[in-house]
């Protein structure tokens, strides 16, 4: 199993979410997060001061998938969030040792 993190515009969740319905991915985390990088913020004028947004904000996914579909997953996120501008994101992709459903005590694939 990979655990899929995936950073993302904020008004890209949508599209991301409905296109991971459509290839079955059904289970998902979500985070609101701030985040720096290649983007470098932006100036904004607040009562006619200048100041500048280091930290945009962006949303993180969190999911975990059978070894089997991490491609299709990564390929459909990509295709989902893409503008083509800077700023459109990373995805992480890490081993999962195990997983356990509380309310049925279910494991591993049983339990994504």
């Amino acid at each position: 199993m990979k655990k899929i993190e995936a950073i993302i515009k904020p008004f890209k969740l949508e599209d991301v979410k409905d296109a991971l319905s459509n290839i079955e991915v059904t289970g998902m985390t979500v985070h609101e997060v701030k985040g720096y990088g290649r983007q470098q913020g932006h100036s904004e004028l607040y009562r006619g001061a200048e100041y500048v947004v280091d930290f945009l904000p962006k949303i993180k996914l969190d999911i975990v998938v059978a070894d089997e579909n991490v491609d299709k997953v990564i390929a459909t996120i990509m295709e989902a969030a893409k503008t083509g501008k800077i700023g459109d994101g990373k995805i992480f992709v890490s081993e999962i040792e195990r997983v356990i459903r509380i309310r049925t005590g279910e494991q591993n694939e049983d339990a994504i």
